[in-house]
């Protein structure tokens, strides 16, 4: 005997499976399920504050004075608080090199964030919107960009910019960064724009939109997370470079990483100023982080839902 179902006994059965809940979850659903369990979010807590306890560590570090911190652990600070202090912060301010180094920081990350954000922007637009002869060959050779190991440019690249007048600068430096830094920019951000509906771009272009106004006023308000995680993971990376700085910066142009690397090797003993710098050279990047954090999430989960 056969049973036909119709098409409202099966959405009728549907309904039921749904309202009786006895259709079965699989392992990852009830893990997700659990996820808003109080002792989940508990223990998660619990490893958040252990992952950040070397930053608290290294912040009551540079509070204390050396003595204090030849003599004990940072972790006596919970019998003895009157062991923190600002002095050697007072005795940072102090030290030209340190800060002159900071700025030369804060001078290479931020153009080589802004060029590496603009150029990508305007590259990955064309690389999804603009029919061109060769474009999926461009594609494929940004792709093929992304494996080259920064070691094997850095002889070649030196010599280049010898020869150019730019070795030993901090234009250097911000060049090569953006050079660099550009495949997975182009890479991350055309990824990103090829999931945008083209019903919007054809609609704009039938408006008789240019393609810099599509651009402008389309692709980069969508955009703005992939941006932000963009903008994110590039001044990350140079700001706490020390590879690229130590061959292609000179003294005067040096940055926060190359300067505390300098005073460890002169003074290895000096906690208090190491620990301090160390500190200072990471509050920038965290604010930074702070800052996009919302739209930082948001280009992470980008095309989970899709």
């Amino acid at each position: 005997m056969t049973t036909v179902l119709t098409r409202e006994s099966r959405e009728t059965r549907v309904v039921e499976v749904a309202v009786t809940g006895s259709l079965k979850r699989g392992p990852l659903t009830r893990f997700a399920a659990k996820l808003g369990n109080g002792a989940v979010q508990v223990g998660l807590a619990l490893v958040a504050v252990f992952w950040l306890m070397p930053v608290f560590g290294l912040l009551v570090v540079s509070l204390r004075s050396e003595q204090d911190n030849a003599g004990s652990g940072w972790w006596t600070i919970f019998t003895k608080p009157a062991e923190l202090t600002l002095r050697n912060y007072d005795n940072l301010a102090g030290n030209e090199t340190i800060w002159k180094s900071f700025l030369n920081t804060v001078f290479i990350a931020v153009p080589s964030t802004f060029l590496v954000v603009v150029i990508a922007a305007l590259a990955a637009y064309a690389l999804s919107w603009i029919d061109f002869p060769g474009r999926d060959w461009l594609t494929v050779v940004v792709v093929g960009l992304l494996v080259m190991p920064i070691q094997v440019a850095l002889i070649p690249v030196a010599k280049l910019f010898g020869a150019l007048g730019v070795f030993g600068t901090m234009g250097g430096v911000v060049l090569f960064h953006v050079a660099f830094g550009l495949p997975f920019a182009v890479f991350l951000l055309r990824n990103f724009f090829v999931g945008i509906p083209a019903d919007l771009v054809e609609a704009a272009r039938m408006d008789g939109a240019t393609e810099w106004v599509v651009f402008r006023r389309v692709i980069l308000p969508i955009a703005k997370p992939a941006l932000a995680s963009l903008t994110i993971f590039q001044f990350l990376w140079v700001w706490n470079d020390l590879l690229v700085a130590l061959v292609f910066a000179d003294q005067d142009s040096a940055p926060i990483t190359v300067a505390l690397r300098s005073q460890l090797r002169q003074f290895g003993a000096n906690l208090d100023l190491l620990s301090t710098g160390a500190f200072l050279s990471m509050v920038v990047p965290l604010v930074v982080f702070l800052a996009f954090q919302r739209y930082f999430v948001q280009g992470v989960l980008a095309g989970s839902t899709k």
